[in-house]
């Protein structure tokens, strides 16, 4: 039974891949992949859909990572001796990971959107939110995962906390908070509801110039295209873009698998 779980869970993600390969690889090449959309996606690429995407992501992961690595910090090492305060942070954190996303793009919204309007930044923020629950996770795990005696041994030498934190924890986790990076920005390059009305436009933009200015990326693109079912050109087009996406967030969830266990075993080593 076990067997037959597993294969069916394989099963479908292969089926998933193979369709996406199949429908959406006649559409890629460099002119797709390199050229401006033209005629509301029925033409041109997704250069600057895809460079979107990567500008979501990059500030989300500015924004999220010192909050995630504080928190877990403060969790693992402030909270030792505080254990129904640690779980109910861990309640909380886990209550945070489940909202559903199109609460994230609404509060969003009416906090980050108040500020900066519908722009890039506004996506950055609210991507930011939602990711910190996986890398505060991973992180949490990795400085629980430490020897207890590398602690004992930081307050032998007369280190301090602070100093132990900077001088060990961090050096020793830091496998944890890179695959907690990784995973957070895999979920981030994939989410849509969150920022299809707060952060992203479908056409008439390149690159912001600004904080305040929207961004294109490749989650409005699909999400725009697949609503034109009738236009085959259309339909080539959205699986192509949603070939690319799988294949940024395939390459960062592969990227915190090896980053895991090349420095952890660096680590033992």
């Amino acid at each position: 039974m076990l067997r037959a779980f597993t294969l069916i869970a394989c099963g479908l993600l292969i089926f998933v891949l193979s369709v996406a390969i199949i429908r959406g690889l006649p559409a890629i090449d460099l002119v797709f992949l390199t050229a401006e959309s033209k005629n509301f996606g029925l033409e041109g690429g997704i250069f600057y859909q895809t460079l979107g995407t990567l500008i979501l992501i990059s500030g989300a992961a500015a924004v999220g990572l010192p909050i995630a690595l504080g928190s877990a910090l403060f969790q693992t090492e402030y909270l030792r001796r505080a254990p129904r305060l640690k779980k109910s942070f861990r309640v909380l954190m886990d209550a945070l990971n489940s909202a559903p996303t199109i609460v994230f793009g609404l509060v969003g919204y009416l906090v980050f959107g108040a500020a900066f309007g519908v722009s890039w930044l506004t996506g950055a923020f609210i991507l930011a939110v939602m990711i910190l629950p996986t890398m505060q996770s991973s992180m949490v795990e990795a400085f629980e995962a430490l020897p207890e005696s590398y602690r004992e041994t930081g307050q032998s030498l007369g280190l301090g906390r602070g100093a132990i934190i900077r001088s060990i924890l961090l050096p020793q986790c830091f496998y944890g908070a890179a695959t907690g990076l990784f995973l957070g920005l895999a979920r981030a390059a994939g989410e849509t509801a969150a920022i299809l009305f707060t952060a992203t436009t479908f056409s008439g933009v390149t690159i912001p110039e600004s904080a305040s200015d929207p961004a294109t990326t490749l989650q409005t693109h699909i999400f725009t295209l697949a609503q034109e079912g009738l236009d085959p050109r259309a339909v080539e087009n959205a699986w192509g873009a949603a070939l690319v996406l799988l294949t940024l967030v395939f390459a960062l969830l592969s990227a915190a698998i090896w980053v895991r266990s090349r420095l952890h075993w660096e680590s033992a080593v």
